[in-house]
Order: C-alpha cells, then sequence, then structure tokens
C-alpha cells in the first residue's frame, strides 16, 4: 500500500523548458553580481569556500564566479551551485520577476492525495530552499502546505540507491510504502533498488524506460495499483 509519494520536480511536477529557459538564464546572469555583493554573508561565504573545495583547488571571488558559469554550463549537479542558484532565485521569486511553472495535472492529484492522508515529498537536484520557492510562488499559488518534507543532493546523487535508503531513514517508511516520481530511467533503477515503488513520467519526449510503470500525466497515476 502506497503511503507516500517521492517526486521529482523536472520533467515530473514542472517543465523542463521552465527551468532551462526561465531560471537557468537568470541564475546565470544574476549570479556575478549576487556573489560580488554578498561574498561577505555567513551563508554565502560558507558556500563559496565549498566551491574551492568542490573545484579542488583555491580561488579568488572572480575566479569562483567563473567556476560557478562554467558548471552551470555544463548543468553541473554540484550543491553549493544548486545552493547559490536558490539564493538568487528568491530574490526573481520576490520581485515577481517569474512565478514557478507546476502542470496543472500535478497540483489536482498532488491536493488529491494530500486530502488522502498521503505523505508528499520532494527530491530534487536543486536546492531545498529553490524547491519550496518554487512551490510557494507556483502558477497555481503557494502549494507547499502539501508537502511533509524536501530533499536535494545533500542526501547523495539522484541515480544512486543510497540515497534513496537515506530518505526513507530520513521519512521512518519502507519502501515498500513509498512510490517515486521521475521521468530519468537511471533515477528510478536507483529507487527501485533501494525498495521504493517506481513510475516514469512521459512528458517532453522523455525516453520511455520499459522497466518501469509510465504514465503520461499525473492524471493517470493509480496508488492502488502504483502499490501492487
Amino acid at each position: 500500500m502506497i503511503r507516500a509519494v517521492l517526486t521529482d520536480i523536472e520533467g515530473t511536477t514542472s517543465s523542463l523548458a521552465f527551468v532551462k529557459d526561465v531560471l537557468f538564464p537568470y541564475a546565470r546572469k544574476h549570479l556575478p553580481a549576487f556573489v560580488r555583493s554578498h561574498a561577505s554573508r555567513a551563508g554565502v561565504r560558507s558556500l563559496l569556500t565549498d566551491v574551492c573545495k568542490e573545484a579542488g583547488r583555491t580561488l579568488d571571488e572572480e575566479g569562483i564566479i567563473r567556476q560557478l558559469i562554467t558548471w552551470m554550463d555544463e548543468d553541473r549537479k554540484v550543491t553549493p551551485l544548486k545552493s547559490l542558484q536558490g539564493m538568487v532565485w528568491e530574490a526573481g521569486y520576490h520581485n515577481g520577476d517569474f512565478t514557478g511553472h507546476i502542470y496543472a495535472d500535478a497540483v489536482d492529484k498532488l491536493g488529491e492525495w494530500h486530502k488522502r492522508k498521503v505523505r508528499l515529498f520532494v527530491y530534487s537536484s536543486g536546492s531545498i530552499a529553490a524547491q519550496k520557492l518554487l512551490f510557494k510562488y507556483s502558477d497555481h499559488g503557494d502549494l507547499t502546505p502539501l508537502f511533509s518534507g524536501y530533499f536535494d543532493t545533500h542526501m547523495g546523487p539522484k541515480r544512486e540507491s543510497a540515497s534513496y535508503q537515506a530518505i526513507l531513514l530520513a521519512i521512518g517508511m519502507p519502501g515498500s510504502d513509498v512510490l517515486f516520481l521521475s521521468d530519468t530511467g537511471a533515477e528510478l533503477d536507483a529507487a527501485r533498488a533501494a525498495g521504493l515503488h517506481t513510475l516514469q513520467l512521459l512528458r517532453e519526449g522523455a525516453q520511455a524506460d520499459p522497466g518501469h510503470a509510465q504514465a503520461s500525466s499525473f492524471s493517470d497515476i493509480n496508488l492502488e495499483e502504483a502499490g501492487r
């Protein structure tokens, strides 16, 4: 029986186009000025130190900015980069520069599951702060009350089963009670290896993985069937 749903964001609850065409360009444009303006702030300073550790060398402020831009251009899932992007996006959401795209079918089904007392969690390569902003400032209003928790790459890479085992430990539930939703086969493979049920969302030309159950939208998801 499915008692909790763990969902990815990009290509699952939200459009890949929104992330790639709105969020990423906004961060690339505004991150250099953000770093220069906030480098002395404790939380930012710690992340800049983490950038140097991740890069494996000491960098000055401009070198850090160049490294961050390089990682963005390479679409690297680097934790300090994701945290800094989240800080930049926070200003964008607050300023009304954009709202978070969430598919209407996801909004409807997440709301239905929440009413049924199914616990809802998010696991994305984007920082927890960025996840909360996306759902708080969504096209459909504040959706954060629907969720019981959020996880990012601090739990580990999304394509490693140990990350999902860590999430199960954090939420205190067995994998047999949890359904993981993603558009990416390798992530679903890792979740299944950790004992979770899996279902692939086929949006925007996602490559179908025959090893997992599939749905074209949240409207097609039946938790009773997914838990068998």
